[in-house]
């Protein structure tokens, strides 16, 4: 970036968001990556733009869209992961909206897109052309509301209409797991993992309001986007492999002038 002839470099991350080891799932069961280390290809890719010292010229970044129902705790779980906050006061998404966070993985800048949709049916219509083109896809449902869990296989199934098949990482995420006590908990992480494999999708149980599992999640993500990305520049034989990916514009613009329509797709 320049700036009156001068070049400016974007402020550093915050140290929760730089990741060397690759993140764990919390819980093995529910994990459909069981690797401990970063593959070979991102490893390698890693130490060679450190052995040139090659500097990142443009940063990755992956889109990620969050599904589920109205009041299941979309907004709170990416504001205490983006803002640390939580707030009590409920304000349901009008449409989407959206946040970007930075992080530093293997020495690399990288960052994550995070759309948050609307629940509510009016605003499928609109959410649903913004799935396009998303490498993780996060169906949440409320722990404490069953029915919710039921609904995430079509909320997945949507947002999955609007992408290729195998192209996105899944995570099917349960809010709100404060509020249960100790055995419902468990018996409803268990349906969880049950839900979650029917759906090819990695299971996290977490809680936006004390903070319980939201940043490892995040990190989970991030990282497994991060070495898709690498993955993606390895098969297209891209010389230098990180950091010169076309990147996702994040203009808030785009969301006053409205997604580009399928002709050929119906809507409501």
């Amino acid at each position: 970036m320049h700036v009156n002839g001068m070049t400016s470099f974007p402020p550093p991350v915050s140290r929760d968001r730089v990741i060397w080891e690759f993140p764990k799932c919390y819980s093995p069961e529910a994990s459909l990556q069981l690797k401990k280390d970063w593959n070979s290809g991102t490893r390698a890719a890693c130490k060679d733009r450190a052995a040139r010292h090659q500097p990142w010229d443009r940063q990755k970044m992956s889109k990620v869209v969050v599904v589920g129902d109205v009041n299941v705790g979309k907004t709170c779980l990416i504001n205490r992961f983006c803002k640390d906050v939580f707030e009590r006061d409920y304000k349901a998404t009008i449409g989407v909206d959206f946040e970007i966070e930075r992080f530093q993985i293997c020495g690399a800048p990288f960052s994550l897109q995070i759309w948050d949709t609307a629940g509510q049916e009016k605003f499928k219509c609109i959410a649903s052309a913004y799935y396009r083109g998303a490498q993780v896809i996060i169906t949440v449902f409320d722990m404490a509301d069953i029915k919710s869990l039921d609904h995430t296989r079509q909320w997945l199934e949507e947002a999955m209409r609007e992408n290729e098949p195998g192209s996105c990482f899944v995570f099917l995420v349960g809010t709100k797991n404060d509020l249960l006590p100790s055995e419902e908990r468990q018996r409803t992480e268990k349906d969880g993992v049950r839900i979650a494999a029917e759906m090819h999708a990695e299971f996290w149980a977490v809680s936006a309001k004390s903070g319980e599992n939201v940043q490892s999640f995040f990190s989970r993500v991030a990282a497994l986007a991060f070495e898709q990305c690498i993955q993606k520049d390895t098969d297209d034989d891209v010389p230098v492999s990180i950091g010169r990916g076309a990147a996702i514009k994040p203009d808030r613009a785009n969301l006053e002038e409205g997604p580009v329509q399928d002709t050929k797709r119906g809507c409501c």
